[in-house]
């Protein structure tokens, strides 16, 4: 019976969480036909079925985390094979349909890179685990009429997620309740367990059933607020997919790449006559006109000029890119997105609002695709929008730099002499990679870049 496993959704994806089942075993399954949502650090995507017939098993519970590469579920499809009667039974489980949180009654693959690590998040070993045990030798089966002991860590299975959670919190898997198929734990009970605070160091975990009890008063706390049953004032936040990447990167860029960082002040007082210029054709293409649009058409064709910033590491090597793919960083509910806009030199203001209107909207609905975050070789944020008039923003790693729209504020400034006048004055910020570019290039950068905002020439 075909098996369908965990896509990789991404080139460094390693892992995903399945969040809901659209699909019951029995049910019938069309090629292409959506069986189940999958939820990585990256996207949130619908997974189609490859085959045609109907969903057999369901190896990963809804909540549950998985590696890529694991068993998702089964298709029984017309081609399936059926062993024929007196047919020896596969040698990867001794018993059919045994239960994937512990002993199925029969010896328990385990494969030769795994003997160490954290548990497999297969439910049943393959054929080829299955040898690998062989070579290892059998273990002694249970004797019939008894209950089978296994010894070692393995005798549930627990996906990456749920053992990285346990370890990291110290939690004795063996005390929680599963809520997940045949009750095996999920990451989402784990979560449930530390939202509690009940995950306590060295404490024995409760289960998620008993959790449901509601947190109580504790009078004479020094915030006289809610504490939990387990007499804390603070609760452990669970990190998502989203969020444990966000931290990644920001650590690996700020540990790999020493960063520099710069600011100039501009005047823009042209960009908002040119917005006003264009409002009306762009209301006609259906464009709604922000700073933004004109601030990302500026920085590419300043670009163009200094090519060094257009540029991404791949391993020691550094790549500078002929075309434009303006990474925008969005905020959402789920953490920071950077939609990426594809060959953004080749798009006029409107076409740059309209797309990065459209990438905003599905980033923080969780609708873009795998390609539409990928592959940006230089980053635009707009940290404006949340009332910043200076920040340093972090390289978005693998890129070289990254540059920043601050808040636009009316101030006085002196002009022409010594007059003084009222204009629209902003930061822009940028920070680089000083390993792939110097402070030569970074200034020169932004100098013209201010010129372009300033004068709106060389657009």
């Amino acid at each position: 019976m075909p098996v369908v496993e965990m896509p990789q959704l991404g080139e460094s994806v390693t892992e995903g969480t399945v969040l809901q089942w659209f699909k019951e075993p029995g049910d019938a399954v069309a090629v292409d036909e959506p069986l189940c949502e999958i939820e990585t650090e990256k996207v949130t995507a619908e997974l189609p079925s490859p085959y045609a017939g109907r969903m057999g098993e369901i190896h990963v519970s809804a909540g549950e985390t998985v590696e890529v590469g694991a068993p998702l579920c089964s298709v029984e499809t017309a081609e399936s094979d059926v062993p024929s009667a007196g047919a020896a039974p596969p040698a990867t489980s001794a018993a059919s349909g045994g239960d994937r949180g512990g002993w199925t009654g029969g010896p328990m693959a385990i494969p030769p890179d795994e003997r160490t690590g954290p548990a497999p998040a297969s439910p049943e070993p393959t054929a080829s685990s299955a040898s690998a045990s062989v070579r290892a030798g059998p273990r002694p089966a249970p004797q019939r009429g008894t209950i089978a002991v296994n010894p070692e860590p393995r005798t549930r299975f627990y996906s990456p997620a749920v053992n990285r959670l346990a370890a990291q919190h110290q939690i004795d898997l063996s005390g929680v309740k599963g809520t997940g198929i045949d009750g095996r734990i999920t990451r989402r009970d784990i979560e449930r367990l530390l939202e509690r605070g009940d995950a306590a160091t060295g404490s024995e975990p409760t289960s998620v059933r008993e959790q449901d009890a509601p947190s109580v008063q504790r009078p004479g706390s020094p915030s006289g607020g809610v504490q939990s049953p387990g007499g804390r004032d603070y609760e452990t936040v669970p990190l998502s997919a989203t969020r444990r990447t966000i931290a990644n990167r920001m650590q690996q860029s700020n540990l790999e790449a020493p960063q520099a960082w710069t600011m100039v002040e501009v005047d823009m007082s042209q960009v908002f006559a040119r917005r006003a210029d264009d409002s009306e054709a762009a209301e006609a293409a259906g464009a709604r006109l922000t700073l933004l649009p004109y601030f990302t058409a500026a920085v590419v064709a300043t670009l163009r000029e200094f090519p060094a910033l257009n540029a991404r590491w791949d391993g020691d090597e550094l790549r500078r890119y002929h075309r434009f793919h303006i990474g925008i960083a969005v905020a959402s509910d789920h953490g920071l997105i950077v939609p990426v806009v594809k060959d953004a030199g080749d798009l006029s203001v409107v076409g740059l609002a309209r797309q990065i209107a459209d990438l905003a909207e599905r980033a923080r609905a969780r609708k873009l695709t795998i390609d539409e975050i990928e592959g940006g070789t230089f980053t635009v944020n707009n940290t404006g929008t949340f009332g910043s008039v200076a920040s340093k923003p972090i390289v978005n790693h693998p890129q070289v730099a990254i540059v920043t729209l601050e808040r636009v504020v009316r101030r006085p400034v002196v002009v022409g002499g010594d007059a003084i006048a009222i204009r629209p004055m902003a930061n822009v910020c940028l920070s680089f990679d000083h390993r792939a570019l110097d402070g030569d290039e970074a200034g020169g950068f932004l100098a013209a870049l201010k010129e372009r905002l300033e004068t709106g020439e060389g657009d």
